[in-house]
């Protein structure tokens, strides 16, 4: 099989592609700039996609003795997942944007290009499984590695992208193997520090960098009786669930600390309130979509038992779900669902368990045991006692 490996420039891609060559496949390597004006190096584990990164990939694909190339995807990178994430954010909402990368990017555009030239499929070094079931259809489970999973983060995938999906890594049972394996094999990434946090954002701040993008403009923080407690430099740099920065300047009357509970970037204000207030037990999810085969329930429209995980490395919940209501209907608590979107409908989940912090825009992925039945974008996230 001719197959395309994706080379970060990290460890875990130079080994995914090392067990592709030994599997017997025709493999070429090849890393995504991402950057038209990367950095010269990285800052610790902060940043990815920079020059080290990209010589990195080529000493990885030299020892392997595989072919390398270099593809510019920055232009197609900055307007599916940097400028979505700066009107996400501009609209009040939280995305996640490595969901973006998996989903237009390196499950899209690379995908498609490599089929173009006549590759079979794509080889990643993420955590994950891809299982055929006995009626031949394809389905997306957790690595044998739950600490290092990343299935989360590849919920977005489709059947017909799983068919062509190839994570060599799927069973290995620790990342601490993986880095044995590297420096047996003498690559010399075995010990490079995992990237994290935003990728384009490299030095975390992600506020600042919002402000250079973003016209932000003084508004207010209100409580959640509509009584104003300060002001704030621009709703759009806040976050459901965030306590840092609110400056409000006196003390809850209980003296507990506030929380962001709501982004309000139409009038421009910020709504706070205590850590329980929260908590939220229904979702509505727009954009849905199923990794891999569609359960029964899709066409039925029937409650379906799952559980619910709104962070890539975050508990999931026992939940229930189903496949967007009509606006004329109602759920079983009797509220009227008028959430219904025209692009793919939507999916209503409730939660068994509450969860804190849960902002419109995150991914939220249902599971089904080790298997991801899907993820749909978060609309709206409420506690229905506290509506009522």
């Amino acid at each position: 099989m001719k197959v395309l490996a994706a080379m970060s420039g990290g460890v875990d891609s130079a080994v995914a592609a090392a067990r592709a060559v030994d599997a017997g496949h025709e493999v070429v390597g090849v890393h995504l700039a991402l950057s038209r004006m990367p950095g010269t190096l990285r800052t610790g584990s902060r940043g990815c996609c920079t020059i080290e990164d990209s010589r990195d990939a080529w000493r990885a694909c030299e020892k392997l003795g595989i072919p390398y190339y270099t593809w510019d995807f920055s232009e197609r990178f900055k307007e599916d997942v940097v400028d979505d994430f700066v009107a996400e954010y501009a609209a009040g909402r939280t995305p996640n944007p490595c969901m973006r990368c998996n989903e237009r990017i390196k499950f899209a555009a690379l995908l498609e290009k490599a089929l173009a030239l006549g590759f079979d499929a794509v080889c990643t070094g993420h955590y994950a499984q891809v299982v055929r079931t006995d009626d031949g259809s394809l389905e997306l489970h957790r690595a044998a590695d739950w600490a290092k999973d990343q299935s989360y983060v590849l919920g977005v995938l489709t059947a017909e992208q799983l068919e062509r999906c190839l994570f060599p890594l799927a069973e290995t049972p620790s990342k601490d193997l993986v880095r044995a394996e590297a420096a047996e094999r003498g690559l010399s990434v075995a010990a490079k520090p995992d990237s994290h946090d935003i990728c384009f954002i490299p030095d975390g701040d992600t506020r600042g960098w919002l402000n250079e993008r973003i016209d932000m403009t003084e508004g207010t923080i209100l409580d959640t009786e509509g009584n104003e407690l300060g002001t704030h430099a621009g709703a759009q740099a806040f976050t459901v669930g965030q306590r840092k920065g609110l400056n409000i300047g006196r003390p809850a009357p209980d003296g507990r600390p506030r929380f962001v509970l709501e982004v309000r970037p139409k009038d421009n204000t910020v709504v706070v309130g205590s850590k329980e207030m929260l908590a939220v037990d229904r979702i509505v999810g727009i954009r849905p979509s199923w990794a891999g085969a569609a359960l029964a329930e899709e066409a039925t429209g029937e409650w379906f038992d799952c559980h619910l995980q709104v962070r890539a490395h975050g508990d999931t919940v026992p939940a229930r779900a189903r496949v967007g209501l009509p606006s004329a209907d109602s759920t079983a608590d009797g509220t009227a669902d008028s959430t219904q979107a025209p692009d793919g409908g939507t999916w209503v989940i409730e939660l068994d368990e509450p969860l804190t912090g849960v902002a419109p825009g995150q991914t939220a992925v249902l599971y089904r045991g080790t298997r991801v039945l899907g993820q749909s974008t978060i609309d709206t996230a409420v506690n229905m006692a506290r509506v009522a």
